[in-house]
């Protein structure tokens, strides 16, 4: 009788994913539209860039590519790099046209990254542009993203136009856990209920983000959000709580050229922000393992290890979340098969997650491209990261 009952539990849950999440498992990618029709808005793409010379130049060679119509240029803030970065900027951009700070030491309060991208916004002000593209040093671009970018802002009145970009799908690692990054990101934050106005919700996706300047500045600019980790979430929940629109999308053709190699190296990036997501709370720690064993784990055990009913209930339950995440794995071209393994996935996110919630307690502070922030002054900002 109880595994009937956690059969019928966790068939029930994902026959709620599947029909009232906002259908956040339809991914697939984002039909381009036309170029936008002249005279078009100035913009200006910022890059935070800290030892990013082995991939800098594919993200500046492909943004100084753009076949925009109209004034584009691109500001990379080089944070203290030692490997070259900014000269293999400069090289890559070629005739483009390109400005290089160098960032200031790292003001109190602020995340790496969000410091860096708040004094290359400073730089692009002074051109006065309508939009900036935040993105970043290891993200390439199509030559027509940048028109896409703009014809959906302008066309649907949207303030905040983002793409996840394609993650990179090579390695054993990345081939098993990279479909399912997307898969969960878009479960929190389902793209439909991004764009509704009446619901909360709010995401943003940091590689690849089109902002209204006058947007930015009407939320009190990146200081707003100056101690942020899910700094991409907080902007956008920052903008839509400001009564504007925020949109997020899928693009195949815009990359990312992040690599991980080893498990260790993928469930290193899993936990860097997994805590923060929950809140640092150990109540919802405590209701995110719960969720993930009633929700991934109980299905297959259930099919493989019960009988009568329950077992019934778990295939179906297993059935049903392999579909919902079949769009994920097909997006990522790997075999339909592998849609069914996601139960091992989720146990390998949920690992990361217990870890990310070790090294907080221990006091391990969050790091960006190898700058730590001492964990309290991370607890001190962590409101500023919850996004909901």
């Amino acid at each position: 009788m109880i595994l009937d009952l956690l059969g019928a539990a966790t068939l029930a849950a994902w026959i709620y994913l599947l029909a009232f999440r906002g259908g956040f498992w339809r991914i697939e990618s984002s039909q381009p539209l036309p170029a936008p029709t002249p005279p078009l808005p100035a913009v200006v793409a910022v890059i935070p860039a800290r030892n990013e010379a082995d991939v800098v130049g594919q993200a500046i060679g492909s943004l100084a590519a753009q076949d925009y119509g109209g004034e584009f240029h691109i500001v990379l803030v080089d944070d203290s790099s030692s490997d070259g970065t900014a000269d293999a900027a400069r090289a890559a951009a070629g005739a483009g046209s390109l400005t290089v700070v160098r960032a200031a030491p790292l003001a109190d309060g602020w995340t790496g990254k969000l410091w860096a991208v708040s004094q290359g916004v400073a730089v692009a002000e002074r051109r006065a542009p309508e939009f900036l593209l935040l993105t970043d040093a290891d993200i390439t671009h199509p030559p027509g993203n940048l028109n896409d970018l703009v014809a959906r802002a302008e066309r649907d009145g949207l303030d905040l136009v983002s793409y996840m970009a394609r993650l990179r799908c090579r390695s054993v690692a990345e081939r098993a856990l990279m479909p399912a990054f997307v898969f969960f990101f878009f479960l929190l934050y389902p793209p439909a209920w991004i764009l509704d106005p009446r619901r909360a919700a709010a995401g943003a996706a940091g590689g690849c983000m089109l902002v209204r300047r006058e947007a930015l500045a009407r939320i009190g600019g990146i200081g707003a959000i100056r101690g942020a980790w899910i700094d991409d979430c907080a902007l956008a929940a920052a903008i839509k709580r400001g009564g504007r629109k925020v949109w997020l999308g899928v693009s195949e053709h815009t990359r990312s050229l992040r690599g991980y190699a080893s498990f260790g190296a993928a469930g290193g990036m899993i936990s860097r922000s997994a805590f923060t997501q929950l809140h640092h709370s150990a109540w919802m720690l405590a209701a995110a393992v719960a969720g993930l064993l009633l929700t991934y784990a109980a299905p297959p055990a259930l099919a493989l290890a019960a009988t009568g009913t329950a077992r019934w209930l778990g295939a179906a339950a297993w059935l049903t979340m392999a579909f919902c995440y079949w769009p994920a794995v097909r997006f990522f071209s790997r075999p339909a098969y592998e849609a069914a393994g996601l139960p091992l996935v989720a146990l390998f996110y949920l690992g990361a997650t217990v870890h990310s919630t070790w090294q907080w307690w221990r006091g391990a502070g969050a790091e960006w491209k190898g700058r730590s922030q001492p964990v309290s002054a991370s607890r001190g900002a962590a409101g500023a990261s919850r996004v909901r």
